[in-house]
């Protein structure tokens, strides 16, 4: 896109810049459950499951963090297929 806007969609119509992405984690673990607990409490969690079970937390540039009902795989490639992982690499 021009105006490098790079759009994902996360899961139920929910959007965010791909650009922005920082990491993207399983919640699986104790530290990303605490990280988790304080974004709710503190108001910098956007939780965009719909009511489903998490299963990838995405941190965004902008302290900012968000919760998907998708798997960081299926994040990927969104994120990959929409142009925005040309220049990263992937472990």
């Amino acid at each position: 896109m021009s105006n490098g806007l790079n759009l994902i969609n996360v899961g139920f119509g929910n959007i965010v810049n791909g650009g922005k992405i920082i990491a993207i984690v399983s919640p699986d673990s104790a530290p990303a459950k605490r990280l988790i607990q304080n974004g709710k409490k503190e108001g910098y969690c956007i939780d965009a499951t719909h009511g489903r079970k998490t299963k990838a937390c995405i941190f965004m540039e902008d302290d900012r963090m968000v919760l998907s009902a998708l798997m960081p795989e299926t994040i990927l490639e969104r994120l990959k297929n929409s142009g925005g992982g040309k220049d990263r690499e992937e472990i």
